[in-house]
């Protein structure tokens, strides 16, 4: 979406190219909002009008890794780059241009950025799968971006209850705490009896067993974008009705859940699942990540900001 007549308050010349810090993506950026945006650019994907370019990796032999995904929708286009070592942590950065001259708008630390799409792109599937009387929300790992699943599916359902497991029981307390949810002494605990279950951990090995889902569930499973990792077990994946991926092309390259299980025959493209609930099936949604995704929730930043006179300018 491109704003209407000039922007409102202190708002910079579009010449200028605006620099945005984590803490002002965060508070320009709500969940609620996030979501709106998930749905808009599916539709756009759905319609042919928007792109997307999987994500390309460089590894070094000192273990740090550049990442690189890239994606276009509505009057903009853009990339996110981030760089990783196991040892020493990830730096997240998005670049965001005009799609009608190429000129970049702005330059945004983007680890709010991606965690909130993330986030938003399970609340989004989560609306067209899960019973719309979910009330229970199990939770598997208690990281940052377990969090912003459980934002993102309290955004589209009244959950009364969430249950959080994870390996480090001084995290799993702290996220109980923090995040209003109750402490499962095990995995099973977490997700038994759940409408919504959440992966999302670090992960290499299934974190779920096929006979703790019954029907009715809807799943996000959100850990890896890794083709040898996986959170699902291949039996759980074959007895899913349905599920769905970002995209099948990224899914193929990134999704260790489906590709180590070997089974595609019950995958489908988010942007074609229809809303509906049905309480004899099981449905998932495989998270890998898209650039799209980053520009659609970039561009809403971008756009707020200019709109409030947010952020500084990196050069005229």
């Amino acid at each position: 979406m491109r704003p209407e007549g000039p922007p409102q308050g202190e708002a910079l010349p579009p010449t200028r190219m605006l620099f945005l810090t984590e803490q002002e993506v965060r508070e320009l950026l709500p969940m609620s909002e996030a979501v709106e945006m998930m749905r808009l650019a599916f539709s756009a994907l759905a319609r042919g009008e928007a792109q997307n370019q999987p994500r390309r990796r460089l590894i070094l032999k000192t273990g740090s890794m550049l990442h690189q995904l890239a994606g276009a929708y509505g009057g903009y286009f853009g990339t996110k780059f981030y760089a990783t070592n196991p040892k020493h942590g990830a730096h997240f950065l998005f670049a965001l241009y005009d799609a009608a001259t190429a000129a970049p708008l702005a330059l945004m630390q983007a680890n709010w950025l991606g965690q909130i799409r993330t986030g938003a792109v399970s609340g989004y599937a989560t609306d067209l799968m899960a019973s719309p009387d979910a009330h229970v929300l199990g939770v598997i790992g208690s990281g940052f971006q377990a969090r912003s699943q459980v934002d993102a599916v309290r955004a589209v359902r009244r959950i009364d209850e969430v249950r959080v497991w994870s390996r480090n029981t001084e995290k799993r307390d702290r996220f109980a705490r923090e995040m209003s949810a109750v402490p499962a002494v095990t995995a099973e605990d977490a997700v038994h009896g759940a409408n919504i279950v959440v992966t999302a951990t670090y992960a290499k090995d299934p974190v779920l067993e096929d006979g703790w889902i019954a029907p009715g569930t809807h799943i996000n499973a959100v850990g890896s974008n890794m083709a040898d990792r996986r959170e699902l077990p291949a039996e759980l994946v074959r007895r899913a009705d349905v599920i769905a991926v970002d995209t099948l092309e990224a899914a193929r390259l990134e999704a260790g859940d489906l590709i180590l299980s070997g089974s595609w025959n019950n995958v489908v493209e988010l942007k074609d699942v229809q809303p509906g609930w049905d309480p004899n099936r099981i449905t998932i949604f495989k998270s890998v990540g898209l650039g799209l995704e980053d520009v659609a929730a970039g561009s809403r930043v971008y756009e707020k900001a200019r709109e409030r006179g947010v952020g500084r300018p990196l050069y005229s």
